[in-house]
């Protein structure tokens, strides 16, 4: 029997490596290669830069990506990162015979460089993230791929373009009709942070937690970090009041919603403990004894998470049949067009995308033959309702 160390000592990629040649925490995997829907993020910040080292680089580009957008967009975005990509270009009007094998762009034509300026946010970039976002949906939710990696978007510019634009885990809802809504991940090698709220004013926080929906949030938790190679997940569940509301002093929330619902957990033999004060729930689990902490709210772990490794953070969006990556920083839009973008947390991002696709079969049978022209021009079509 082979001896290894606990593998939180290895870093995220290893330990999924370990997995597959080990047979630790064997699973069935995929017979087919990989196929990436991927989304050009907002075009006024680093997200077309970011793109275009993204696909010029053969340890992120893979040859298995599908990428949505607009290509003179693409090719701003090559002349701030200083690369030239030879990409096959198919045009949504040309989708209706076969398609390239191989990594290639589909070019919708929906984002002009010229209307949207470079260093702030935008209606007409704001409503072509929308547009590529919902393609790459569309073509996951199909079958047609297997994941979907987007580079950074600004819902204030998406909001410009689409008004009832609210956060990515409703717009991924309405546009596939999920029936049950995910879970936001940030993600480092040291631990991943789940939240139970995330994109809703800090006022509102105490009354949207239930003892189900915490519960519900760390089995979710589990399942993913099952899928990605923890065996046993430790998850450290934060208290939402000082000091885990001091007996009372400080909240009741703590020992009325929090304490059952990680008792429940545990009944059900899940490595859960909590709630921990917020102030030192991160300091744990850096030290070694968690490889978990679930958050309450968004801040409470994004600004942990971004101390910790804002250059390497990946979001993930989890619960769907098919994993959605992006890189946890924003669009930056003070450094847009300066050719100075740190592709490090988009490039781990596609890398934690393939490996959940590749090691969580779908449980929606999809595969089904699809007309992927028609989809992308339901996306386009402005006056489509959905959800």
């Amino acid at each position: 029997m082979l001896s290894l160390p606990h593998r939180k000592e290895f870093p995220l990629a290893t330990r999924l490596l370990l997995i597959l040649y080990t047979g630790y925490k064997v699973r069935k995997y995929m017979d087919h290669p990989i196929k990436v829907a991927f989304a050009i993020g907002d075009a006024g910040g680093i997200s077309p830069e970011l793109a275009a080292k993204i696909l010029a680089d053969d340890d992120a580009n893979k040859n298995d990506m599908i990428v949505i957008g607009d290509r003179r967009l693409l090719a701003r975005g090559e002349a701030d990162a200083g690369v030239s990509l030879d990409l096959p270009v198919v045009a949504l009007a040309d989708m209706t015979g076969p398609l390239p094998d191989g990594t290639f762009m589909v070019d919708l034509g929906n984002c002009d460089p010229d209307a949207v300026p470079q260093g702030t946010w935008s209606e007409d970039g704001g409503r072509a993230a929308v547009q590529n976002f919902r393609c790459a949906l569309l073509a996951a939710h199909a079958g047609v791929a297997d994941l979907v990696f987007f580079t950074p978007f600004n819902k204030h510019a998406m909001r410009m373009g689409q008004s009832d634009y609210v956060d990515e885990i409703g717009f991924v809802n309405a546009t596939i009709g999920a029936t049950r809504s995910g879970r936001e991940f940030n993600v480092l090698d040291e631990v991943w942070n789940a939240r139970v709220t995330s994109h809703i004013p800090l006022r509102n926080v105490a009354d949207a937690l239930s003892e189900e929906k915490i519960f519900q949030s760390i089995k979710l938790t589990i399942e993913i970090m099952q899928g990605a190679g923890f065996d046993r997940p430790r998850i450290g569940v934060a208290a939402l009041n000082p000091h885990a509301g001091d007996g009372r002093n400080f909240g009741t929330e703590d020992d009325d919603i929090i304490a059952p619902a990680v008792e429940r957990a545990r009944a059900e033999q899940m490595a859960v403990t909590g709630p921990i004060p917020s102030d030192t729930v991160f300091v744990r689990a850096i030290k070694g004894e968690f490889d978990a902490v679930m958050t309450m709210y968004h801040d409470q772990g994004q600004i942990a998470m971004k101390l910790l490794g804002f250059d390497r953070g990946v979001t993930l969006i989890a619960g769907y049949p098919f994993p959605i990556v992006t890189p946890a920083h924003g669009t930056a839009y003070d450094i847009a067009g300066q050719g100075i973008a740190n592709p490090g947390a988009t490039k781990k991002a596609v890398e934690l995308g393939r490996n959940l696709a590749q090691r969580l079969p779908r449980k929606d049978g999809s595969g089904k033959e699809v007309d992927l022209r028609a989809l992308f021009n339901k996306a386009m079509d402005r006056e489509t309702t959905w959800g």
